[in-house]
C-alpha cells in the first residue's frame, strides 16, 4: 500500500477511535449524580401523609450525601399510581426516584389496571422502613376498645365511615380484612392521600381509619383520636399503651407497611450503588432513627437496606398479597 495512503488511514482511525472514546466517557459522565443535576424524589401522595413525612426526613440528608439538591415532588393520586406511571416513564439517569410502599409497590399491581409493571419497571434502590397500621377513632366516638369497636359497627351496618388513601391501598385493603373477619360493614371515604384523611378524622367528620402508625401517632399522643390496637404481633416501642390486634380481640389481622426507594428501569448500576450508599448513611444517622421511631417506623439492619434485598422482599410479599387480594376480589371503587 502507498506510505501516504497508509498514513492517512492510520490518522483517520485515530481519529475515529478518540472519537469514540470521548463519546464513551462523556455518556459515563452523564450518567453520574452531580451538584448540577438535582434529583426529584416523587411521592405518590398528598403532602402531610405518612409516606411524605418519610421522604421529608431523607431528602435534605442525603443531599448532604450527594453533593446536591434533593427535591420532593407530590404526585398524587388513584393509589399512588400516577406517580408510578411518571417514574416509570422517567429518564433513568438517577435524577428521578421514589419513595414507595406494600400498597403502590405490591397491591396496586394485584388491584389496579396499570400502565407499567410494579416489579418490572423499577430498579430497587434500598429498603428505609418496616412499619405497622394503626386502628384509629375519631375521639368523639363512643367505644374505648376495639371489641366494643366491634360490637358498635355491627349495631351500626353500613353507616360508619372510613377514611383510605383510595381504592386498593393499605387503608382500604386493611378495612376489607377487617370487614371479613369481624363481620361487619361501612363505607369508605377516598382521600387523594392520608394526610387529608386524617385532617377529616380529627375533625370528626369520618369515624375510622386503618392507618400507618407514622400518620396517627402524633395525634394518638395529642388525644386528637382514639387508638384501638396495632396491626402486629407486638406493640409498638413508641406507643406502649396501645394493644396489639391479639389482645385486642382479633387476632391475626397483621399488616407491615414497609417503605423502599425505587428508580426507572435500566438506571445505571453505579448510580444504583451511589444512592443505595447516600441512603445507607442517612439510616444510620441516630437523629433520623429517633424520627422514624417516634413515627413507629423500623429502619432495617444494614443487610436488609441493598437493592437485592429489597428486591426479594418485594417480590416474596407480591407472592404472599396478590392471591390475597385477588380472592377477596377488591376492586377500585
Amino acid at each position: 500500500m502507498n506510505r501516504g495512503l497508509w498514513a492517512g488511514l492510520r490518522g483517520h482511525v485515530m481519529v475515529v477511535c478518540v472519537l469514540v472514546g470521548f463519546a464513551a466517557f462523556a455518556g459515563s459522565a452523564g450518567a453520574q449524580l452531580s451538584p448540577s443535576r438535582p434529583v426529584t424524589l416523587v411521592v405518590p401522595f398528598a403532602a402531610g401523609g405518612p409516606t411524605d413525612t418519610l421522604a421529608r426526613i431523607l431528602s435534605e440528608r442525603i443531599a448532604g450525601e450527594l453533593h446536591t439538591t434533593v427535591v420532593v415532588e407530590n404526585v398524587a393520586g388513584a393509589s399512588g399510581s400516577i406517580a408510578g406511571a411518571r417514574v416509570a416513564r422517567a429518564t433513568p439517569d438517577g435524577t428521578t426516584i421514589t419513595i414507595g410502599h406494600w400498597g403502590t409497590h405490591v397491591l396496586n399491581g394485584a388491584i389496579l389496571k396499570l400502565p407499567y409493571d410494579v416489579v418490572a419497571d423499577f430498579e430497587p434502590v434500598a429498603m428505609i422502613a418496616m412499619g405497622t397500621q394503626l386502628i384509629v377513632g375519631r375521639k368523639s366516638l363512643e367505644t374505648n376498645s376495639l371489641k366494643e369497636l366491634i360490637a358498635w359497627l355491627k349495631a351500626n351496618p353500613g353507616k360508619a365511615t372510613a377514611g383510605t388513601a383510595g381504592a386498593g391501598t393499605g387503608a382500604h385493603v386493611a378495612g376489607v380484612f377487617f370487614k371479613d373477619k369481624t363481620g361487619t360493614d361501612f363505607q369508605f371515604v377516598p382521600y387523594r392521600g392520608a394526610g387529608p384523611a386524617m385532617i377529616d378524622l380529627v375533625a370528626g367528620q369520618i369515624d375510622l381509619m386503618f392507618d400507618q402508625a407514622s400518620n396517627s401517632l402524633p395525634h394518638v399522643k395529642s388525644g386528637a383520636i382514639k387508638a384501638f390496637a396495632v396491626t402486629s404481633p407486638t406493640r409498638l416501642a413508641s406507643a406502649p399503651d396501645v394493644p396489639t390486634v391479639d389482645e385486642a380481640g382479633l387476632p391475626g389481622l397483621y399488616i407491615s407497611y414497609w417503605h423502599g426507594i425505587w428508580a426507572p428501569k435500566n438506571t445505571p448500576k453505579d448510580i444504583v450503588t451511589k444512592l443505595n450508599a447516600a441512603i445507607i448513611a442517612v439510616l444510620a444517622d441516630a437523629s433520623v432513627k429517633q424520627r422514624f421511631a417516634e413515627l413507629g417506623q423500623e429502619i432495617p439492619p444494614p443487610e436488609q437496606q441493598s437493592p437485592a434485598a429489597l428486591a426479594a422482599f418485594q417480590k416474596a410479599e407480591t407472592a404472599k398479597w396478590w392471591p390475597i387480594v385477588k380472592t377477596a376480589d377488591i376492586t377500585p371503587e
